[in-house]
């Protein structure tokens, strides 16, 4: 299994999403310009030029047409995919920390941060008519101080609600027409650094600096699974092969800062793969120099990506080992 190395990101890669179709991969990072790559052979298609700031995530139509990021230069912004041009740029006052196309792709739900005195706030808007959405988004909430800010944001099915991950670990469940809260799951104790969506929709695994990866039914926010580890974790990814390979890979690593202190044949920055209901780790796959900051599955479920601290996107294709692989009970 040797990964395609995507050297195209000057800092830190922030967030890496597959399209619907999984032949492009996007990543974002702490320098300016988002990249498109095609996943098949790691060739660039191109980058989107315009924002001044660290890129913190970014999300892309279920069709491929519009790609869409948030930034720390207090700016959204919406591209158009094929050209790469800026279609909107929505200013905030804040730094905005999540993006998240709904399912149909006609509204965008995102969340900024609490600094400068302003509160952290969730929003979302029609993205059909952008240029509109300063005046009146279809729905605006104040996430704090009633709740710590919102880091990262997912739409549930049917677009009827979103979910939201915050920095002292609790998962936030939002009425997406009145802005109320409906339910509140608090299972992590420290900050909630990546939240996906399972490909039918139904389950979501949150990555905690807690040092656990968790899954969540998405419909009641029950906690269903506990996957440990022993460093914090950054990202975790299902399968969408559930059924048939029941699988999540959890990435992570100690902090950027702490990590000369130690050496990292320790085997600090390896994906892990857990058994999704057995919660037992059954592989690792060694290869970054630093924390992984995102990994994300393809969507055939016949490999994944993980982008990390050093800068670089490493695409993975499953060997025939992973499809021979059992788990005994």
């Amino acid at each position: 299994m040797k990964p395609i190395m995507l050297q195209g990101h000057e800092r830190s890669i922030t967030q890496i999403k597959f399209n619907r179709e999984g032949d492009l991969l996007f990543s974002a990072s702490k320098d300016t310009k988002p990249n498109v790559w095609y996943s098949i052979n790691g060739e660039r298609l191109g980058t989107f030029d315009g924002h001044t700031g660290t890129i913190w995530s970014v999300d892309v139509k279920w069709d491929s047409s519009y790609f869409v990021t948030g930034s720390a230069d207090q700016t959204m912004r919406i591209w158009d995919v094929e050209t790469g041009t800026s279609l909107a740029c929505l200013e905030q006052k804040t730094s905005v920390r999540g993006v998240n196309f709904s399912y149909s792709g006609t509204m965008i739900a995102y969340t900024t941060d609490k600094m400068m005195g302003h509160n952290s706030e969730l929003v979302i808007i029609d993205c059909r008519e952008p240029n509109d959405a300063d005046g009146t988004p279809v729905m605006k909430t104040q996430v704090t101080p009633n709740n710590s800010k919102a880091l990262s944001v997912l739409w549930g099915p049917l677009d009827e609600f979103v979910v939201t991950g915050h920095e002292d670990g609790c998962v936030i469940k939002w009425d997406m027409r009145t802005g109320k809260k409906l339910i509140v799951g608090q299972e992590h104790t420290k900050q909630i650094k990546d939240m996906q969506l399972s490909h039918d929709g139904m389950m979501l695994i949150t990555a905690s600096k807690d040092t656990t990866a968790r899954l969540w039914d998405l419909d009641t926010l029950e906690a269903l699974k506990l996957y440990q580890t022993d460093r914090p974790v950054n990202s975790a990814a299902i399968t969408p092969l559930v059924d048939k390979y029941p699988h999540v890979v959890v990435g992570g690593g100690q902090e950027a800062m702490d990590v000369t202190t130690t050496s990292s044949r320790i085997g600090k920055f390896d994906a892990r793969f857990f058994h999704l209901v057995f919660e037992e780790e059954f592989a690792r796959v060694k290869g970054h120099f630093g924390p992984i900051n995102s990994i994300s599955f393809h969507p055939n479920g016949r490999g994944y990506a993980s982008g990390g601290e050093d800068g670089y996107v490493r695409v993975h294709v499953f060997d025939d080992s992973y499809y021979q692989f059992r788990f005994d009970y």
